[in-house]
């Protein structure tokens, strides 16, 4: 059996960075996207006084739609590329250097939507949608880009931040990247990768759990000061723009790009944190299970238990695509494919990132990263990132426009995936095996329902605090601190007071987190719909991934029968992780 962990084949896309193909896109790209700036000053594509179109504008409009979506589509393979080089070698300065390159050149489309929303807002979505069968294909971006001209800069102050930001929050995003990447820890004499050493969090030894903290805790704050920098940087750029386009916090725009409503929000919480106390229940008779008085330390969160044992590549990919196979065989085939087509890098390495997440290449071609770590924890985030790549199968047949997908909805077809794979674990298992599998489940439920919310309150605090002042770095740590107290409570016995330095999500899209709370509990909502009528769901599940840029959230999940602003829905799915809460703590002793 070869127990290789494989990495993935980027040369299918470009042979490399000094080939003629890659030369020769990425100077169509950089002509597509001034052959675009000029169509838009051509037809007059900004902001105005508002007007019916006239038949020249509807030409205009269906003239820019086509053109926005292809020189989309040669932007997401150009950045596909070289992301894919620069996150597993963060030693390849041309890739980075070339990556720096292409958001350069790209910045003018960030303008250019600014333009387009302010022109669409000037002439009416709805009038356009009317007279246009191909503005009615694109209806609900459109009216999207309507409301979003009214947070809006002027176009000279977009046009400025889009520069501005390539030496700002983007560039001090990438340092993170870089920094990060190159991190080392030493356990037990030893220099290692963060990657690697932030896995043996999962390893059945006690004492290399500890000593792999201990080490991690370190090695973060020896890099603590330029990582603190740089959350300063972004989060204070954020605080500025949020202001100068007119919203009230900064969590304001993230709710409206989600197409979630504040009450819906308010709603999911609630019911998380009622559920905090069987959480608490659970790290606590984990702990006894472990020889631990009291909470849970914080190096044992991921600690096996039961009949775990290591698991190894092929027996995890063999499960996944098994377990797909059971649900669908397009399933079956997305993961046939992302093996067979060498989609997957989950070696942890120097140089390569940590942490896990699919990109889209082009049309239903997808390649994802993650650090294998020989768990079964690992394994679901294999079934995770490969529910990512059938989403964007789903959504192949959509042009660019059509398919920006939410984060709250990005998150949809990974967990139905991940739960897919925990359901098919436990029907599977009893005795100390069945344990093993509960725990595996649970440690992912409670690192999405509380770990996730004390990243939330932690960067709530962050925005609020940094519009008064830059934050030290003893007061970041200090605030990661008291949004774990906040929400983990009794359950644990320490903390990570640098997790705030660990997660890369605070250095790029503002609050990065809740969307995960949401995917779960709504991917748990979608399972027992499935359960119930596996033949009806399957015939709407693919059509929901298709459309998830096409409507908003409560739309797409009103199909299935569920009001997100009903705090008893997400209650009912945080009342199946309760059922193995009781579960788990029931079989502990016995085994």
């Amino acid at each position: 059996m070869d127990t290789t962990l494989p990495r993935w084949d980027i040369t299918s896309v470009f042979p490399g960075l000094a080939s003629r193909e890659f030369a020769a896109a990425h100077e169509a790209f950089g002509a597509s996207v001034a052959r675009l700036q000029a169509l838009y000053d051509e037809h007059g594509v900004r902001g105005g006084p508002a007007r019916r179109p006239q038949d020249s504008d509807v030409a205009a409009l269906e003239a820019v739609l086509e053109e926005t979506n292809a020189v989309l589509d040669g932007a997401r393979l150009i950045n596909a590329y070289l992301n894919g080089l620069v996150t597993t070698d963060a030693r390849d300065d041309d890739a980075a250097r070339l990556r720096s390159q292409v958001q350069s050149e790209q910045a003018p489309l960030e303008a250019l939507t600014a333009r387009l929303e302010a022109w669409v807002a000037s002439l009416g979505a709805d009038a356009l949608i009317d007279r246009s069968p191909l503005a009615a294909d694109h209806g609900y971006p459109l009216r999207r880009a309507e409301q979003a001209a009214a947070h809006r800069m002027g176009e000279a102050e977009e046009e400025l931040f889009a520069e501005l930001s390539l030496t700002g929050s983007k560039a001090w995003a990438r340092l993170h990247g870089a920094v990060t990447a190159r991190l080392r820890a030493t356990v037990n004499g030893e220099a290692l990768p963060m990657t690697v050493v932030r896995g043996m969090a999962a390893d059945g030894d006690a004492a290399l759990r500890r000593a792999a903290y201990d080490a991690e805790l370190e090695a973060w704050e020896g890099a603590a000061v330029p990582l603190a920098a740089a959350l300063n940087a972004i989060k204070g750029e954020a605080n500025a723009v949020n202001r100068r386009r007119g919203w009230p916090d900064a969590l304001a725009p993230v709710l409206w790009a989600n197409g979630v409503e504040p009450d819906a929000l308010a709603a999911l919480q609630r019911a998380a944190r009622d559920a905090f106390p069987d959480f608490r229940r659970y790290l606590r008779a984990k702990a006894a299970l472990l020889g631990h008085d009291g909470g849970l330390p914080w190096y044992d969160l991921f600690a096996p238990v039961g009949a775990s044992g290591r698991v190894e590549w092929p027996t995890a990919a063999g499960a996944v695509e098994r377990v797909f196979e059971g649900y669908s065989a397009g399933l079956a085939g997305v993961a046939r494919r992302a093996f067979d087509e060498q989609w997957v890098d989950a070696e942890p390495r120097d140089g390569k990132e940590g942490g896990a997440y699919c990109m889209s290449v082009r049309a239903d071609e997808s390649r994802v990263l993650l650090n294998f770590n020989g768990s079964w924890d690992s394994a679901n985030t294999l079934a995770h990132e490969l529910g990512h790549a059938y989403h964007n199968a789903a959504l192949a047949g959509r042009l660019p426009l059509q398919r920006r997908t939410p984060m709250a909805l990005a998150e949809t077809a990974s967990i139905f995936c991940e739960t897919l794979m925990a359901a098919a674990g436990l029907e599977a298992s009893s005795g100390a095996e069945r344990l093993a599998r509960l725990d595996t489940d649970l440690v992912g439920s409670c690192q999405v329902v509380v770990d996730i919310d004390s990243r939330f309150r932690f960067e709530r605090a962050v925005f609020e605090r940094r519009g008064r002042g830059t934050l030290g770095v003893p007061e970041l740590c200090t605030l990661m601190t008291d949004a774990q107290d906040a929400t983990y409570g009794d359950g644990i016995s320490s903390h990570h007071p640098y997790m705030w330095a660990v997660k890369p999500h605070y250095y790029s899209t503002s609050f990065y987190n809740w969307p995960y709370t949401f995917g779960l509990l709504f991917g748990i909502g979608l399972y027992a719909s499935y359960r119930e009528d596996p033949e009806r769901f399957r015939a709407g599940y693919d059509d929901l991934l298709s459309s998830t840029g096409l409507a908003s959230a409560a739309e797409l999940a009103a199909r299935f029968g569920i009001d997100l602003r009903s705090e008893g829905f997400w209650a009912s799915s945080l009342d199946v992780i309760r059922g193995r809460i009781d579960e788990f703590v029931a079989l502990a002793p016995t085994v």
